[in-house]
């Protein structure tokens, strides 16, 4: 589930505290593994995450479990699942 707030806005906006809210609520995920890559990303980016790197991380969030474990440890590349721009650019900054 996305948030909608996100639509109306520009996508180099920060995110408000609200949208950092319901974004690190739906980035809870069901495998450690994944939580841990989710974690040192907020830890990271969590004061500079913006709009667009909101909108990439929902879009990663509807995949399953395993596909996104597999993207994550670069088992599989991620182009065989993920097309938009923004959840691309988040993760380099996963991977990083």
């Amino acid at each position: 589930m996305k948030d909608d707030t996100l639509d109306s806005r520009h996508a180099h906006d920060a995110l408000g505290e609200r949208a950092l809210s319901k974004l690190r609520w739906r980035c809870r995920r069901g495998l450690l593994e994944n939580d841990l890559f989710i974690e040192r990303f907020f830890e990271k980016h969590e004061n500079s995450i913006t709009v667009a790197q909101a909108r990439g991380l929902y879009t990663l969030m509807e995949l399953a479990d395993n596909d996104l474990m597999d993207i994550l440890l670069k088992k599989v590349p991620p182009d065989t699942q993920i097309n938009e721009p923004e959840a691309r650019d988040v993760l380099q900054l996963l991977w990083n």
